[in-house]
């Protein structure tokens, strides 16, 4: 009885207008990735639109009856990030939608999920390694803490170690110009003791390999080290590491099993890993794999395209229950209550929302390579939730 009587911006009696959001900094490899999934999957969507139905008492054909297609607006965000919601506002009042589906984040997403707080509209799953922590608010959903869930599970795993009290100093690398500075802060908050030196070295935005080389080389035993590094970074390490007591490195900024570490790292290199196994997920996503290899879409980043394409199926079911009711809240309430009922959940293991809850997956393993070369990882323990 309290929702909202008057027309819903972006529903019209034919189309649903959605709209993705991709910012300046994004990995072009991660926004092709996504937006290759979103065009097949609005094609397939409105190539199979249904006819339409006599309305009918029975909930469970009315749970049909929705029939229009799917318009999909790309919003490319370009400039300084303080620009970016004056951006917003214009794309939302030229093209005005019902929700923002997936979407691809840098460094930066707060000015995205700021206006969509306050414009009232959905934000549904985008694709940010780090979002924005507020649980407070409502419009956007996100599948993890992404980098920030990562710190947490290190901080678990280094509480649980027996040689915890011998370490004497946490060394934390990263780029002066990524996400790192973020994960760094968080687990330097996480691990903070007395008597435990916190190190930050921050390596310059395009400083050579040199540079990060020289970083990690003076470490010894007492001291953990923890890498918030890209791909390209990882490669470059020097052949030996460093004789530390425990070492850690990004999974989500590092390529996950794919992370191209030198061959004597992988032996005592642990990776945070904010996913299900490999092997207990390969049943969940063989079916977005399936679809994929049906629809011809490349396979650029197999976990990017895999939660997006979650992302979409999750919204279309949630419309068919929804019953023509197209309003903003009841979308992200639906979403709240249907998705821990959902059986493919794509490189999750259990996905779970409620009012005051905007992260999906709460937990992760911390894993390392069993093999000098190949990508089969092994969990160290059990699934963490922080």
């Amino acid at each position: 009885k309290a929702l909202t009587q008057t027309q819903v911006p972006g529903v019209s009696d034919t189309v649903l207008q959605y709209a993705t959001s991709i910012t300046p900094h994004a990995d072009p490899v991660k926004a092709n990735a996504t937006l290759s999934v979103l065009n097949d999957y609005f094609d397939e969507k409105n190539a199979s639109a249904r006819a339409v139905s006599p309305r009918l008492h029975s909930y469970h054909k009315m749970m049909f009856r929705a029939t229009r297609k799917w318009q999909l607006h790309v919003w490319e965000l370009k400039g300084p990030a303080d620009s970016w919601e004056a951006q917003l506002d214009k794309l939302l009042a030229a093209e005005p939608v019902f929700a923002v589906l997936s979407g691809v984040g840098g460094r930066n997403w707060a000015p995205v999920h700021r206006f969509c707080e306050r414009a009232a509209l959905p934000c549904i799953f985008p694709n940010v390694e780090l979002p924005v922590v507020a649980e407070g608010d409502f419009h956007s959903l996100y599948f993890s803490r992404g980098v920030l869930l990562e710190a947490g599970l290190i901080a678990h795993e280094r509480e649980q170690r027996a040689d915890q009290k011998a370490v004497q100093r946490l060394v934390q690398v990263y780029r002066a110009d990524d996400i790192g500075a973020a994960a760094a802060k968080e687990l330097a908050h996480s691990a903070a003791r007395p008597r435990l030196e916190i190190i930050e070295r921050v390596i310059r935005a395009g400083a050579p390999a040199s540079e990060l080389r020289a970083a990690v080389r003076d470490l010894h035993p007492g001291d953990d080290l923890v890498l918030w590094l890209r791909p390209a970074d990882l490669a470059a390490l020097d052949s030996q590491p460093p004789a530390a007591t425990g070492l850690w490195i990004s999974g989500l900024m590092g390529g996950l099993e794919n992370a191209p570490l030198p061959e004597h790292w992988r032996a005592v290199t642990h990776l945070a890993y904010p996913f299900d196994l490999p092997d207990k997920r390969r049943v969940r996503v063989d079916y977005p794999l399936g679809w994929f290899r049906i629809r011809k879409v490349p396979l650029l980043d197999v976990q990017v395209q895999a939660d997006t394409y979650l992302t979409c199926s999750l919204v279309s079911e949630t419309l068919n229950h929804m019953v023509d009711t197209f309003v903003r809240d009841y979308l992200v309430e639906r979403i709240e209550g249907m998705l821990e009922h959902r059986i493919i959940t794509g490189y999750y293991p259990r996905l779970t929302l409620a009012p005051g809850q905007r992260f999906a997956s709460k937990g992760g393993y911390i894993v390392h390579f069993a093999e000098a070369k190949g990508t089969r990882i092994v969990a160290d323990g059990d699934w963490i939730v922080p």
